[in-house]
């Protein structure tokens, strides 16, 4: 038997780590930490998304589309440049949207949206999220420190340090609440302090409410919700940060809405955001759109749809198969390649083994026949969606490693890799809406989009 060694497969892998990626993958899920371990292939994509972060991070704007089929790695995706972005120095918030979480709504879905971005909000030192009060907490504590090294008072030091903030729209009411934050600090006040964090994470619904915790007489809401986000843009920077990465995944949800003035409305949101991004009027702000080619290319449905985005999003027509623009706003998903599924399955087995080469529980004539099986079963699917690849191969060694008498090779013919029923992402069938089927998208349409 051979065992290959890939770079990076050098050192043991933790068995808490281990177990969390295993049980996320087997479960057609995007483990929250360990992407390192098994990340392969899209380098081209991913660079181009880091010179966007650096960008970024310079003063400027950036907005990407990220297309694939379900269980292609999109959500991957994401998670992977959310890690890049926090160790340069960004801050992000991740959500994905559904039927109650929407760009733009009139009954509180565009707020339940915004909230769970703030939850979700994290720094390189809470990369698992909930950094919204500590970044406030580091805001007020630089002012702080800033304030005894001049003399002034700290109040009015805030107050000056947030008079950025007053040419957006909301900003008044913004530097007030993080005004009250600092009382609340200050006097150690734990409700105010508590109250100002409510309300910067969306989660006030009456404007009363808030007027009488905090003095101010606005709220988060569905009109307002891309506003704060460019003022969450701003005060990152102000706390010391380079910058904001917002990604919205299962944007296909937009595509899933049945009625066209709601839909067009969310698109027109969608719209807006490109338009600021590219024509200069953000700054430190990012957005990673993930969303299948349907979302995408349907014209009755999807962008498409709406002739604005239709334009901006065109691909770049000296492009093709061979000939790849990664510079435009959509990153379509490539397939991998014989030599990533090999890498990729080499990872896997490292992973499972918790980074003990003596563990291997299959040698490196296995990966090869169970490429060879994946692609007799499922032929090129296997590489455009890797997902059900993945579990496939973690249930062979599942077994594997609970009947030792068992052998890799008898096996392989009882192993089903095909789509699961009702593949796709965590909680999101795959049909656009319940009981119809996807609206047909038009295939010259696609072929000349495809890479």
């Amino acid at each position: 038997m051979t065992y290959l060694s890939t770079p990076g497969q050098t050192s043991r892998i933790r068995q808490r780590e281990r177990d969390a990626i295993v049980a996320s993958l087997r479960a057609g899920m995007v483990p929250r930490s360990g992407q390192q371990h098994i990340q392969v292939g899209r380098a081209e994509e991913i660079a181009a998304t880091v010179r966007d972060i650096d960008r970024i991070a310079d003063g400027g704007a950036g907005c990407r589309f990220v297309i694939g089929e379900y269980g292609s790695g999109k959500t991957f995706f994401l998670h992977l440049v959310r890690s890049v972005a926090l160790e340069k120095r960004l801050v992000t918030v991740h959500a994905d949207l559904s039927p109650d979480r929407r760009l733009h709504a009139a009954s509180g879905q565009a707020r339940s949206l915004y909230a769970e971005l703030m939850r979700n909000l994290a720094t390189r030192a809470r990369p698992e999220g909930g950094a919204l009060a500590s970044l406030v907490e580091r805001f007020v504590t630089g002012a702080l420190n800033e304030a005894n090294a001049t003399g002034d008072d700290p109040a009015a030091t805030i107050k000056l340090r947030l008079a950025a903030l007053a040419e957006l729209t909301g900003g008044y009411d913004f530097a007030t609440v993080i005004g009250a934050y600092w009382r609340g600090y200050d006097n150690g006040d734990e409700r105010l302090r508590a109250d100002a964090v409510r309300w910067l994470r969306g989660e006030f619904t009456s404007r009363v409410d808030a007027r009488s915790a905090l003095g101010v007489r606005t709220i988060v809401d569905d009109s307002t919700f891309y506003d704060h986000l460019k003022l969450m843009a701003r005060f990152v920077r102000l706390a010391g940060f380079d910058g904001l990465l917002v990604c919205l995944d299962e944007m296909v949800n937009l595509y899933k809405i049945t009625g066209s003035a709601a839909r067009n409305a969310n698109y027109e949101q969608v719209l807006r955001m490109v338009n600021d991004t590219t024509q200069g009027n953000a700054e430190h702000l990012g957005f990673l759109f993930g969303g299948t080619p349907e979302f995408l290319l349907d014209p009755r449905r999807g962008l498409f749809s709406y002739p604005a985005l239709a334009s901006r999003l065109a691909p770049n027509r000296f492009a093709g198969r061979d000939l790849v623009d990664h510079s435009g706003p959509v990153l379509r998903l490539g397939n991998l390649t014989p030599e990533d599924v090999f890498v990729l399955l080499t990872k896997l087995r490292h992973v499972y083994a918790a980074g003990d080469p003596t563990r291997y529980l299959v040698p490196d004539e296995a990966l090869t026949a169970y490429m060879a099986h994946c692609a007799q079963r499922i032929g090129d699917a296997y590489f455009r969606t890797p997902r059900e690849t993945i579990r496939g191969f973690l249930d062979l060694l599942a077994l594997l490693e609970q009947h030792p008498e068992l052998s890799w090779s008898a096996m392989l013919d009882n192993v089903d890799i095909g789509p699961a029923v009702g593949a796709g992402t965590a909680g999101t069938p795959t049909d656009p809406s319940p009981g119809a089927q996807p609206a047909p998208v038009d295939d010259d349409e696609l072929a000349s989009f495809r890479l």
